[in-house]
């Protein structure tokens, strides 16, 4: 889901890498994975009244050409790029209240005879910043005859306010060294969590209003504000949700919609996360059992699985890793919850799955551990995150639409034998409901939770391997969608768009007939050889 935010390089041959976790644990996707087979591209210079270089107001939004949105690294695809911002009240209850801005980054189309429609890019999280993903959208191929435009949702790393808590991400870096449902780790979550509210309250933010419904408001007014008369959205992770939701509220000019690690915000809640972790663990444990060697060297790989987390959970294990830019050792405790954690992300990095679980099950926990303690300590994990948003979200449209009973059974549905303390934390949600507890935001109305029902083409993407949003939430929205293209790619995991040529070359071809895309490239694709250790 999420998830989130983190890691990825550019290699001759196209390598797995694993997000680094965003402190909530939460469903940040952070996947700036660059795929392999991109070809540099020329961009054109902007013509008179280029998309992104014109004012324009649409009500009580506007938008004004000006400089490109600030980033946290210098991301090289937005060299070129036409920038402005739009400026929109932060309630639209009280338009006459406090206005915030929003940084918007138009990347060219590589065509020197762009189609009229643009891609619009939504982000991952709840909390990235689309602008802090334009390289795997255009590392992927998405302008090469469309403009792509992308805007930093309300609350991120480049609008203004930007709902940022250092404290939080330093906290779940610290979580490597606590048992992960201790209520001592809970307590000190919490106070994190009330920390930030109380920080970003001060300042002025109204809290509740950094939501799906004045999110996807802020597109609606964008499009408006640049003259855009249609457009396509393409959302990754939650940017699925966000799009669902855009769909339902403001359908005007959207000629296509492209679902990539789909979150249905009907669905959204730690009983949708229990079943998403179980479809891509099992996903991973068959690739494993059909391929001779990996079934040979590791039979019944998802019962040791299990049992390891019922083990951890009863006796964790401590043990002292060294990790790149961290001279020092580092202390690491797994335990049951934990380990489900680590698996639901190191999906990513499948092929070392089957053998970093058999060594912990003889006795070296070291791999897990320097996986768990790199993702959680990188550095592109701190303050890069809008937790106000992040909570905006989950507090208002999720936790109010769940009971606590309702959680518990979805750990309990996914994995009954696991212990009741691991089933109350679902994977990358751990303490979502005192933590919603303390950040005290309204319920959003009880229609943000209603199936979306529409006409408009729509492409939902899933992976095989999938464990943060599950690959039968494509079918499960098509049901209300009746010109979707249903597509899982196997053996990948969440968010195919950044892993998969396959499912790039999809896009393209969706882009182009929204109605009958060619998914001929599926055929033939074969799972990852996975590692046999000694």
């Amino acid at each position: 889901m999420a998830p989130h935010r983190d890691p990825r390089r550019r290699t001759v041959r196209r390598q797995r890498t694993a997000p680094t976790l965003v402190a909530t644990g939460i469903l940040v996707t952070g996947l700036l994975a660059l795929p392999a087979d991109a070809q540099d591209t020329p961009t054109p210079s902007a013509g008179a009244g280029a998309l992104g270089t014109v004012a324009g107001t649409a009500g009580d939004a506007h938008y004004e050409p000006g400089p490109c949105p600030r980033t946290q690294q210098p991301i090289a695809e937005l060299e070129g790029a036409r920038c402005g911002t739009l400026t929109v009240p932060e309630n639209r209850a009280a338009p006459d209240g406090r206005r915030i801005r929003l940084g918007v980054a138009v990347v060219p189309a590589a065509s020197a005879t762009p189609r009229p429609d643009p891609v619009v890019w939504l982000a991952g999280g709840p909390g990235d910043d689309a602008v802090g993903e334009a390289r795997m959208a255009i590392d992927g191929g998405l302008n090469r005859d469309r403009d792509v435009v992308f805007m930093s949702q309300r609350g991120t790393y480049s609008a203004d306010p930007a709902l940022l808590c250092p404290n939080i991400d330093e906290f779940n870096a610290r979580v490597i060294g606590l048992v992960a449902d201790d209520p001592s780790t809970e307590r000190a979550h919490v106070d994190a969590t009330k920390a930030c509210r109380d920080k970003l309250a001060a300042t002025g933010a109204d809290l509740g209003a950094y939501n799906d419904v004045e999110s996807a408001a802020d597109y609606a007014d964008l499009r408006s504000a640049l003259g855009v008369k249609e457009w396509n959205l393409f959302g990754i992770s939650y940017g699925t949700h966000l799009a669902l939701a855009t769909m339902r509220l403001h359908p005007e000019g959207i000629r296509s919609v492209g679902l990539d690690g789909i979150l249905p915000p009907s669905r959204g809640g730690s009983a949708a996360a229990w079943s998403s972790a179980r479809q891509g663990f099992d996903g991973l444990f068959k690739a494993c059992a059909q391929q001779p060697a990996c079934n040979r060297r590791y039979p019944n790989l998802s019962a040791t699985f299990e049992r390891l987390v019922r083990e951890l959970e009863a006796r964790p294990v401590t043990t002292t890793v060294t990790v790149p830019g961290h001279p020092e050792p580092v202390k690491v405790v797994l335990d049951g919850s934990a380990l489900v954690t680590w698996l639901t992300t190191a999906t990513h990095a499948a092929e070392g799955v089957p053998r970093s679980l058999d060594e912990l099950a003889h006795g070296k926990p070291e791999r897990i551990a320097r996986q768990w303690a790199g993702w959680r300590l990188a550095p592109q994990a701190v303050g890069s995150v809008s937790h106000g948003l992040v909570y905006g979200v989950f507090c208002s449209e999720w936790t109010p639409y769940e009971t606590r009973a309702q959680a518990l059974e979805g750990g309990r549905r996914a994995y009954p034998a696991f212990p009741p303390s691991v089933q109350e934390q679902a994977p990358q949600l751990a303490f979502l409901r005192p933590d919603c507890k303390a950040w005290n935001v309204p319920a959003a109305p009880p229609s943000i939770r209603d199936a979306t029902r529409s006409d408009i083409p729509t492409l939902a993407l899933s992976g095989g391997f999938d464990a943060q949003t599950g690959a039968d939430n494509g079918p499960y929205v098509a049901r209300t969608l009746p010109r979707a293209t249903v597509v899982t790619v196997p053996y990948e995991p969440h968010v195919v768009f950044a892993t998969s040529k396959c499912a790039r070359t999809i896009t393209g071809s969706f882009l182009d007939n929204p109605t009958a895309p060619d998914t001929a490239c599926l055929k033939g694709l074969r799972a990852p050889a996975f590692e046999t250790g000694p």
